[in-house]
């Protein structure tokens, strides 16, 4: 398992996602994006009502919520829900139930299953090197400046027919950034695993940046 894992750590908008699927695709591996499992819990406490105070039963949710998650295929109990975890109501609550160390436990649990079923996969998040994966081979840090990161979530956002302006989009980043600083969890180069290679995006093509970490896999390899 362990020569199988690229564990690739970032804030948001320093383009995890876009560089993790190519890099999967250039080493024939399967793809996981943990925050997308954060998403689920919430959207599902958020249509059942539960509390998101309440500790105890988010990680009941998060322990016993059907999750099929790969390739950038999200199934919530058997359905579709890669567009909904996106919306603005889970995007506004989802660091309210990653911040319970309770939920944090039993996804990290499931992520190391995941890994395990798959033999191995690129898996994205933002303590991926230092947390869930300590051991991994290959460890990748992406960052890049504040305004392209906006730039590049206000795109999503454009493609998601979700209407909202760069502002607005940064001033989410920021506050997304700040909460998950006080979670410890990795948004900056200085929290990434000592043995990561840091990658900034801002200036490089996707194409450079895969080619980076797929070169490094080959010597891990």
């Amino acid at each position: 398992m362990k020569a199988r894992v690229v564990a690739v750590d970032g804030p948001a908008g320093s383009g995890k996602s876009t560089v993790s699927r190519a890099v999967a695709d250039a080493l024939d591996l399967h793809t996981l994006d943990t925050g997308a499992m954060y998403r689920c819990v919430t959207l599902a406490a958020l249509e059942r009502g539960i509390d998101l105070d309440d500790a105890d039963a988010l990680a009941a949710l998060a322990d016993t919520v059907e999750l099929e998650l790969v390739d950038g295929l999200v199934v919530l109990d058997g359905r579709d829900v890669s567009a909904a975890i996106r919306g603005p109501d889970v995007t506004g609550s989802v660091s309210a139930v990653a911040r319970r160390p309770e939920v944090r436990a039993v996804l990290v649990a499931r992520q190391r299953a995941w890994v395990t079923r798959h033999d191995g996969g690129v898996v994205e998040g933002r303590d991926i090197g230092t947390v869930v994966f300590p051991d991994a081979p290959v460890k990748v840090f992406l960052t890049a400046r504040d305004e392209v990161r906006a730039a590049r979530r206000h795109r999503d956002e454009e493609a998601a027919d979700r209407g909202t302006d760069v502002d607005a989009v940064l001033t989410a980043i920021d506050a997304r950034d700040t909460a998950d600083a006080s979670l410890g969890r990795a948004i900056r180069p200085e929290d990434a695993a000592t043995d990561a290679i840091v990658i900034d995006t801002t200036s490089l093509s996707v194409d450079e940046v895969v080619a980076l970490i797929v070169e490094r896999a080959s010597m891990a390899g």
